[in-house]
């Protein structure tokens, strides 16, 4: 009984963090568990990187309040061969026994468009689960699994797949509010690593709709998403805004990485080439979270748009950064900018 009612509080979560806590609380429950983990996977210069991002100790759950890269935690995939493996071969579990502490540890990658983010951990002490175990272990996971899907479904942008407009405003909150994501200084004096704010636009976008139709209008912004993945990854996070704009929030890193990965995205796309459109250029604009402790990430989205305006009125296909603008004394009065779903003074 008291599993059931842990799986009705799972289910009735609508955020991904706290779902995760109620899956390793359920799972805790389970007389053949001792530990539980949500380890978290992040590809890094090409490598792929894990860390435990919630896990038991002293008997409560606890989850970790830093940013992926300066986790001192995290370690390549590498050090943990059997689970390397698994991933490879795209299997949904894998085990394995530390004869040194007589433990036996199963693996549950959580599969979303073909990719981990997330891998639950459960060990169990002195024995290897059993049969009935397991199938109790992977109805669980599957309660989960199921529900971890309908959440990514419901956020996702029904044409390209990215992040929706209705899931930034959390994403912004976390990133500019987390103790984690807090401005700290990088080898080269000088230069602060922060997360960053950025908002592109497809140039002349209605010009594509209006010469070559909306098939061909929706084939560019599937195209220019699939560029953006590709292009930014698992590292940072990726919104369809409304019509032809996105907005990233770029992982902390400092204002030359900023304008480096955002300016090489802008020549990717320039010289993409678009079936029967062909050309196609992007403008974007972008701003650092941490310039100012009292910015609301409603200002910080106003100041990356302002950064977009410019760029638009200024010869479109360029990366603009609003504080640099700002410095340069390049920005007029504060203007209303609105958006398909919400209006920033």
């Amino acid at each position: 009984m008291e599993i059931l009612q842990n799986l009705v509080h799972m289910t009735g979560q609508r955020d991904h963090l706290r779902l995760e806590v109620s899956v390793l609380s359920t799972l805790l429950k389970l007389p053949c568990v001792t530990h539980v983990r949500a380890l978290e996977l992040l590809p890094i210069d090409g490598q792929l990187w894990i860390r435990p991002r919630t896990w038991t100790e002293n008997g409560q759950l606890v989850s970790t309040d830093i940013d992926f890269e300066n986790d001192p935690q995290r370690h390549p995939l590498n050090h943990i061969p059997t689970m390397q493996s698994c991933l490879q071969h795209k299997q949904q579990r894998c085990q394995s026994h530390d004869p040194a502490t007589n433990t036996y540890t199963l693996w549950l990658p959580v599969w979303m468009h073909e990719q981990v983010r997330i891998c639950i951990e459960v060990r169990q002490q002195g024995k290897e689960f059993d049969a009935q175990e397991l199938d109790v272990l992977l109805g669980i996971f599957q309660v989960y699994y199921n529900y971890q899907s309908l959440l990514d479904y419901s956020e996702r942008d029904a044409l390209t797949g990215l992040l929706n407009r209705k899931t930034f405003d959390d994403h912004l909150q976390r990133l500019t509010l987390e103790p984690g994501n807090s401005t700290c200084c990088c080898s080269e004096p000088g230069s602060p690593r922060q997360p960053w704010l950025a908002v592109l636009d497809i140039d002349h976008f209605k010009k594509v709709n209006d010469s070559y139709g909306h098939l061909f209008g929706d084939e560019v912004l599937i195209l220019v998403s699939n560029l953006l993945r590709s292009c930014f990854g698992l590292q940072h996070q990726i919104f369809r805004f409304g019509g032809e704009e996105f907005v990233l929030l770029l992982a902390p890193m400092t204002q030359a990485q900023a304008e480096r990965v955002l300016e090489g995205f802008r020549q990717t796309v320039e010289h993409y080439p678009f079936p029967q459109v062909g050309q196609v250029t992007i403008s974007l604009g972008f701003a650092g979270t941490r310039r100012n402790s009292n910015t609301s990430p409603v200002q910080l989205l106003a100041q990356a748009d302002e950064a977009l305006y410019y760029a638009k009125e200024n010869g479109r296909n360029q990366v603009c950064q609003y504080e640099q603008l700002e410095a340069q004394g390049l920005l007029g009065s504060k203007q209303t900018i609105t958006h398909d779903a919400v209006e920033l003074f």
